[in-house]
């Protein structure tokens, strides 16, 4: 007999008196099964599996949808937040086209109104302007549209504003107009402007104006101003910012 299957013994059980022998033996009799040998997966296990698989759907399913309800809350929050700048306007650009508030639709824009005597705020501004639009070209392409818009209606003629946006970036649109849409063009973005009492096409004077630019979203609202005292990174860095959050919301960038 091998030593596996030998019996083994054990003390002797004192139970009333009476002394009883037990023993035994390490081989498994017949018909015996191993529970370790046996599936787990029984029915009540089946079901219970379900139930879990069930509840984590519907649980995912339901975070994913509080998830979009908080970002919608955030873009609505912001939405609120920003100051109501742009409306309906019309006017012609430097190349003798009529452009009105569609035209900014579908592209990103940079908006800055000054004029085009100015000696030395507005070329500063719009050179600024320009950099930071070649600068995001490099990551973004051609996406951001400079736009710049007289407030000094009876010199900026359409020659005059041809010639005057040569200076700047390439694909800069001057536009101008008379001096109602001027004004109403003005309005609608919160631009202030006022000439000097009593001046005419040909005199030498200086316009006061609101000096900072506008950057508007593709579906042509408002989302940021940059003053004076913006430099070129900063331009850079806030318009970009709100690029990638515009392309993480939407899942495009225009």
């Amino acid at each position: 007999m091998s030593l596996s299957a030998a019996p083994h013994h054990i003390p002797p059980l004192h139970i009333r008196g009476r002394t009883v022998w037990r023993q035994y033996s390490t081989h498994n009799p017949d018909g015996f099964k191993d529970k370790s040998a046996v599936g787990v997966f029984t029915p009540k296990a089946a079901a219970l599996f379900i139930l879990a698989g069930t509840g984590l759907y519907f649980y995912f399913r339901s975070e994913k949808q509080r998830l979009q309800e908080q970002k919608q809350k955030e873009m609505e929050s912001r939405s609120v937040g920003r100051a109501h700048v742009g409306g309906p306007f019309e006017m012609m650009t430097h190349d003798g086209k009529p452009f009105t508030e569609k035209d900014l639709l579908g592209k990103w824009s940079l908006i800055y109104f000054g004029f085009t005597n100015c000696p030395d705020i507005c070329p500063e501004e719009l050179d600024k302007m320009s950099a930071a639009v070649v600068e995001l070209e490099k990551t973004y392409g051609p996406i951001v549209q400079p736009i710049f818009i007289s407030v000094d209606p009876a010199r900026d003629t359409l020659p005059q504003m041809a010639r005057y946006v040569r200076d700047f970036h390439p694909r800069l649109i001057g536009l101008a107009g008379d001096y109602a849409t001027t004004k109403a063009t003005c309005k609608a973005y919160r631009v202030y402007f006022s000439t000097p009492p009593g001046t005419k096409p040909g005199d030498d004077y200086l316009v006061d104006h609101s000096i900072f630019f506008y950057f508007m979203d593709p579906d042509g609202n408002f989302v940021d101003a940059f003053g004076k005292s913006s430099a070129e990174a900063d331009v850079v860095e806030r318009v970009k910012r709100e690029l990638e959050r515009w392309k993480a919301e939407k899942g495009r960038l225009v």
